[in-house]
């Protein structure tokens, strides 16, 4: 196949939003870098319970080998807290909303109040206990115990994050029992999750896989069950790329679905879409020939008034996608001097 390398896809995956080539390897010594949506959380995760939310549509491991000598870390995810700890992209429903809601079995606020007092009153005994303990110990036990201290503190000003975001008014959704049958209503429900947790200002920071590198995921909705990889790989048949045309029509359908839910959704003096900056693509840009260069680009929402739509901005060749994440994150209030291969800003 006209530029089959099948190590091209873990590079370009873990390259996409960190601007860093991996170390090649299969074991557990993986090594990339960390991912702009990590930087963002990093700062914008202060202010919620969850730092950020990473979601997919296949199964998300990030141990073992996978594709061309390389861990399935590479490939799996594009989501990295720092060099070396990937963060694998969630496709269960039932456990996006426990993470979100904890054990509740639905977004009902009664119910939400309910965990949490319970949840007070686990801490509560464990500080008091682990407080009577402190007079009885010697000054190094007495510095273990006080950072166990500090991470349930940690914990308890998470749990009153959540009490002020538990006020919200939600709408009511039950906890999803299974992963539904068709790809549609598998990625609407994992939207219709996301957008909650924007909702409920439970994060402000998520990213979403829809599929591995090299995926074997078919789509038999849109009329034919050929996997995706395989119809990437056309050779020029016209068949081929009429196929893949039409996955990545799919696709942006898919995407659209989130928009309009975004966009239906209201937050102070707009909608969620109008607060939100929102990065589509692929790291790329023609799966036949395995190219990372020229990589599309589509950003969605307004950023609070800082983006105008319905543009299309052409960067010089060679401009690294770490210089369009830097001016992204300036947006953000999100400062850092760069990311990866960044070498400027760019105009955004």
């Amino acid at each position: 196949m006209p530029g089959e390398a099948a190590g091209d896809h873990p590079r370009a995956c873990a390259t996409y939003l960190t601007g860093v080539h991996p170390k090649a390897t299969a074991g557990v010594d993986i090594r990339a870098g960390v991912s702009m949506d990590q930087l963002t959380a990093k700062e914008l995760g202060k202010k919620t319970q969850l730092a950020s939310l990473e979601l997919g549509i296949e199964s998300a491991e990030v141990l073992g080998g996978c594709i061309g000598g390389y861990s399935c870390a590479y490939s799996n995810t594009f989501s990295w807290r720092n060099a070396a700890t990937p963060l694998p992209m969630e496709n269960q429903p039932r456990r996006v909303f426990e993470r979100l809601f904890g054990d509740s079995e639905s977004t009902d606020s009664a119910e939400q109040r309910r965990s949490i007092e319970d949840n007070h009153s686990i801490l509560d005994f464990m500080i008091g206990e682990t407080s009577r303990l402190l007079s009885r110990l010697g000054p190094s036990d007495r510095t273990k115990v006080n950072q166990y201290l500090e991470a349930i503190r940690d914990v308890e000003r998470r749990i009153q994050l959540t009490e002020l975001q538990s006020a919200a008014p939600l709408p009511k959704v039950e906890r999803p029992n299974s992963i539904p049958a068709t790809f549609t209503e598998h990625i609407n429900l994992m939207f219709d999750l996301q957008v909650l947790a924007f909702q409920a200002d439970l994060t402000r920071v998520s990213s979403f896989m829809v599929g591995h590198e090299m995926s074997s995921e078919s789509y038999p909705e849109i009329g034919f069950a050929d996997p995706y990889h395989a119809v990437t790989h056309h050779q020029g048949d016209l068949g081929k790329i009429a196929k893949c045309t039409q996955i990545n029509t799919f696709h942006i359908q898919r995407f659209a679905h989130l928009l309009e839910r975004l966009k239906s959704t209201p937050d102070g003096d707009g909608s969620l879409l109008d607060h939100s900056m929102i990065l589509y693509g692929s790291p790329l840009s023609d799966g036949n020939m395995h190219l990372t260069n020229n990589l599309p680009v589509l950003i969605a929402g307004g950023a609070s008034g800082q983006i105008k739509g319905g543009r299309h901005i052409r960067y010089t060749t060679d401009t690294p996608m770490t210089n369009l994440f830097l001016t992204m994150l300036d947006k953000l209030d999100v400062h850092v001097d760069s990311i990866g291969d960044s070498t400027a800003r760019v105009e955004l």
